[in-house]
């Protein structure tokens, strides 16, 4: 089995610039994520344009749709902002495709200490592989179907709605 590995941006991407004092986009983690995480299953990825979900548009979650529609594979990762992650598995999920599509993120960019990125992507891994078909979010150790998940802002973790 080979997953489709398709990376959208989203604070698990982003680099901490230090002159500037924010986050920014820079190179990809996932290369090194997929090393140090261990992962033994084949991974086709795939980086879309880095965007902060805030600022993603309907084109740039159907960008995310036309790359999981065209994939070989039937297991997708789609990396992706937490902020509107739910809007875009939604978009997925309206798709209906005959994929197992699950969607990831982090609360801390990958390059901070305590990140939950390494946690997150290594999850959704094998949930991609067990999973049937259908669109879901993995996040904080727990799986949500596509239409049932929501982001509680104040506690800072994914939950069922």
């Amino acid at each position: 089995m080979t997953l489709r590995v398709i990376a959208s941006g989203g604070t698990f991407d982003k680099h901490y610039d230090e002159l500037a004092g924010k986050l920014t986009f820079g190179p990809g983690h996932l290369t090194e994520v997929i090393r140090r995480a261990r992962v033994t299953v084949a991974i086709a990825l795939e980086e879309l344009p880095f965007l902060d979900s805030l600022d993603m548009k309907d084109v740039d979650r159907q960008r995310i749709l036309n790359a999981a529609t065209q994939a070989q594979e039937s297991g997708i990762i789609v990396t992706h902002g937490t902020d509107t992650m739910r809007e875009t598995a939604e978009m997925l999920g309206n798709a209906k495709l005959d994929k197992t599509i699950i969607l990831t993120g982090a609360m801390i960019p990958y390059v901070i200490a305590n990140s939950d990125a390494l946690f997150n992507f290594g999850f959704a891994c094998a949930a991609a592989q067990f999973l049937p078909a259908g669109v879901y979010v993995a996040m904080n150790g727990q799986v949500f179907s596509w239409d049932k998940v929501e982001k509680n802002r104040t506690a800072g973790v994914f939950q069922e709605r």
